[in-house]
């Protein structure tokens, strides 16, 4: 499945055990397997009140804990599969438990939670009060950036068109000793009060077409500084996400498309 070009596996592991390292990273090659950014597994809910959970993996088969297109996707699937008929019931993730709603034009729109800005909670290291601006050195070289936690780390730098080289500096940020290294990477052009152009270099799969957490990051930090609308589309180079946040103690929404691009059956183990 993808969401706005983000891809992902969906592995149904209701009756099945959660796959190793080394099969996320053989299902998420793009040369010798499916090839994804994503592994996700569908599991039985934790919460009396959920239709499902579900589990994320990066494509190096590292354990994540937010994935907002994944979290469609997952949705889209559960409906598809007949697990629930209602046009909005709640799942849990990692982080947390979302509230899902399925909209009239197909696309679905999933809470994400509140943006956290503190450095504990990012986490981000050798500052003890949240800076509205990060002065960072890198490399020989300063750069400013802001931070929030989705239930993921982010880093959201803005940049102007091409400034910056996204793997470079999208590698050295999260190899700096500044952040975890599961820190993704966000580059955000202002475009207007409610709209935004963004790139990330995502944790464990590298620049991809469209990150749903990172869109909520970057709202996140343009909202809070007074420079955006509370419902901003969010254009990236696979398509465009819309990120609604009504205040700044409330949760934050997602909204955006779930495709379906294959089904298959692993029949036995491949590595």
């Amino acid at each position: 499945m993808h969401g706005a070009g983000n891809d992902m596996i969906i592995l149904d592991l209701r009756d099945a055990q959660d796959p190793s390292r080394e099969l996320c990273k053989y299902l998420a090659n793009r040369h010798k397997g499916i090839g994804a950014d994503m592994v996700l597994g569908v599991k039985a809910a934790r919460n009396p009140s959920s239709v499902a959970s579900f589990d994320i993996w990066t494509a190096q088969g590292e354990s994540s804990r937010q994935c907002g297109n994944g979290a469609r996707c997952v949705a889209a699937w559960l409906v598809r599969a007949g697990l629930t008929e209602a046009s909005e019931f709640t799942l849990d993730s990692p982080s947390g438990t979302h509230r899902v709603r399925v909209m009239e034009d197909g696309n679905y729109q999933i809470s994400m939670g509140a943006p956290n800005f503190s450095p504990a909670a990012i986490p981000v290291f050798g500052f003890d009060q949240a800076q509205s601006a990060y002065q960072l050195e890198l490399a020989g070289q300063h750069l400013v950036c802001s931070a929030v936690s989705m239930g993921n780390p982010h880093a959201v730098i803005e940049a102007e068109r091409d400034q910056y080289e996204i793997p470079a500096v999208g590698s050295a940020l999260q190899n700096s000793g500044y952040f975890s290294p599961d820190v993704n990477v966000g580059f955000v052009q202002l475009q207007s009060r409610n709209r935004i152009k963004l790139k990330v270099y995502e944790f464990g799969a590298g620049e991809t077409l469209a990150c749903g957490s990172g869109a909520c990051a970057a709202v996140a930090v343009l909202a809070r500084a007074g420079r955006v609308d509370r419902s901003v589309d969010v254009e990236l180079p696979g398509g465009t996400l819309e990120v609604t946040w009504e205040s700044d103690l409330s949760a934050m929404y997602l909204s955006g498309p779930a495709e379906f691009v294959f089904d298959g059956e692993l029949a036995h183990a491949v590595v």
